[in-house]
C-alpha cells in the first residue's frame, strides 16, 4: 500500500495558565450551533474546562474517539500534590458517562478543529494562551483513513441504530 502525507491537527494544552474562564466552550459551542453562531450550549462544545475549584485545578479536555465499551482503568493520580481521577484526562465517549455527546441525538461527538477555520476557535479565543494550535505533515497508510471511517461508522449503527446514524448525517449534509 501506497503511504501518503496527512496534515495532523493538533492542539498544545498549558493547563498551569488556565484559570477556568470557558471562553474556549462558549466559542465551540457557538461553532456547532444550528445554524452556526446562532446560541451558545456548552453540551454542545467539543472541548471541557474539567475543573475542581477548591483545588483550583482547571484542565481543558477535547472530544476524542468514540468508545463502545467502558475502561477498566479507575485510578487516581497525583500531580504536584493534586490528585486527578482518570476519567478526568479521558477524551473518549463512552458508556459510563454523558461527557462528549450530542444533546439532541445523543450522538458522541469529537473536536473537528473547527473545520473550514484557519485555526480552531477555542485557541483563537483563549485569552492566557492555554491552547496552542500545531499543524505537522505525516506519513500514513492510504487506506487508513477509510477503515477508521468504517469503523467508526459500524461501532456508532451498532450502539445507536443504522437509521439514527443516516438521519444524523443527513442533518449534518444539509449544514452547508
Amino acid at each position: 500500500m501506497a503511504r501518503v502525507k496527512k496534515k495532523i491537527k493538533t492542539i498544545k494544552i498549558d493547563a498551569d495558565k488556565c484559570n477556568g474562564c470557558r471562553a474556549c466552550e462558549i466559542a465551540c459551542s457557538s461553532f456547532h450551533a444550528e445554524p452556526k453562531y446562532s446560541s451558545i450550549n456548552p453540551a454542545r462544545s467539543r472541548i471541557r474546562v474539567i475543573s475542581h475549584r477548591l483545588k483550583d485545578i482547571w484542565l481543558p479536555v477535547f472530544a476524542g474517539e468514540y468508545t463502545p465499551a467502558e475502561c477498566a482503568g479507575r485510578d487516581i493520580y497525583v500531580i504536584d500534590g493534586k490528585e486527578y481521577d482518570e476519567c478526568g484526562f479521558c477524551r473518549a465517549s463512552c458508556p459510563s458517562r454523558d461527557m462528549f455527546k450530542e444533546p439532541d441525538s445523543g450522538l458522541p461527538i469529537k473536536c473537528d478543529m473547527c473545520e473550514g477555520e484557519e485555526q480552531p476557535l477555542c485557541v483563537k479565543w483563549c485569552l492566557n494562551d492555554v491552547l496552542i494550535y500545531e499543524e505537522r505533515e505525516e506519513e500514513v497508510e492510504e487506506t487508513q483513513e477509510q477503515e477508521d471511517v468504517e469503523i467508526g461508522l459500524e461501532f456508532l449503527a451498532d450502539k445507536y441504530g443504522l437509521q439514527k446514524v443516516i438521519d444524523t448525517i443527513e442533518r449534518m449534509s444539509k449544514k452547508d
